[in-house]
């Protein structure tokens, strides 16, 4: 014998039903945390501030990373055909 129940209702009814708690106010009240400590740090993550954080060590740094990028874009090959 076999027995199908369907049952149709949404997720805060099925909680309900098994007794589980209502987390969505907590959930809305993290979210809301979070994005004001992201808007708060957002500067920090900027592409200026970002490369600034990178270069303020060492002065040949800049050097260093425009060498990478032509390297990496195929650029270097061609420069070292010409030399």
């Amino acid at each position: 014998m076999k027995i199908t129940v369907e049952v149709d209702c949404t997720p805060l009814e099925a909680r309900a039903f098994f007794g589980l708690p209502d987390v969505q106010p907590m959930q809305s009240a993290m979210m809301d945390k979070m994005q004001d400590k992201m808007m708060e740090n957002i500067d920090k993550f900027s592409p200026e501030s970002i490369i600034q954080s990178w270069f303020t060590f060492d002065p040949k740094m800049a050097e260093k990373f425009g060498d990478m990028f032509v390297n990496m874009t195929g650029l270097g090959a061609m420069r070292a055909k010409d030399k």
